[in-house]
């Protein structure tokens, strides 16, 4: 699925024209990232949460050569599914909203 499927679900589902939809699901998106960039964790009930987290810099290696290489310092987007979530995608019979 893809950016331009959900703003057709969007559409179909309220009634907004694709082009109000689009705005919606780019404020959405925009929120979230927004908010993950100050830090912050994002918790949608029933789908899951989303959560920032430091990683430190370390030494890796090239798996096709097998030299050693850095790996700079960097912030990661962790996202930890929630039990509906994972029950409607395991098939469990709940219903996800």
């Amino acid at each position: 699925m893809r950016k331009t499927d959900i703003i057709s679900l969007v559409s179909e589902d309220t009634g907004l024209s694709k082009v109000k939809a689009e705005e919606v699901v780019d404020t959405i998106f925009d929120a979230v990232k927004e908010s993950l960039a100050r830090g912050e964790s994002v918790t949608l009930r029933r789908f899951g949460s989303f959560s920032v987290r430091e990683k430190n810099a370390r030494m890796g290696r090239n798996p096709k050569t097998g030299r050693e290489a850095p790996i700079t310092a960097r912030t990661v987007v962790r996202f930890k599914a929630g039990r509906h979530f994972k029950d409607a995608v395991n098939g469990a019979g709940m219903k996800f909203y």
